[in-house]
């Protein structure tokens, strides 16, 4: 059974803090189940985004795990087209969850980034 989205964000929040990086959920999605994009912003202009890997890539023998690929072709993007894909995404799921760190170096700490 997979962690509800709002304790996985929690977990996630604290950590970025027990590191020393601010982070923050900006926008709230549905507490079960809600999909989680993550933006690093890395306070130049720039961001990365990290956003729910595809269902095919997922490990068989960890389905509970959650596994983060990045949706745009370019990383680190320009913010505004960071910006833009979250502003579709929200037009797309009204349900999913925005978490945004300030990290200058692009630090993600997910524990699972499919390439």
């Amino acid at each position: 059974m997979r962690l509800k989205s709002a304790i996985w964000v929690a977990a996630y929040i604290r950590r970025c803090q027990v590191e020393g990086v601010f982070a923050a959920v900006r926008r709230r999605g549905a507490e079960e189940a809600g999909a989680i994009f993550i933006k690093v912003n890395r306070l130049d202009g720039t961001a990365d985004l990290y956003g729910p890997a595809p269902q095919a890539t997922i490990d068989e023998a960890q389905p509970t795990d959650r596994a983060f690929s990045a949706p745009l072709k370019a990383q680190p993007a320009p913010e505004a087209d960071v910006e833009a894909y979250l502003s579709r995404e929200t037009r797309f799921d009204p349900d999913v969850w925005f978490v945004e760190t300030e990290e200058r170096e692009g630090r993600h700490f997910l524990e699972h980034v499919v390439r």
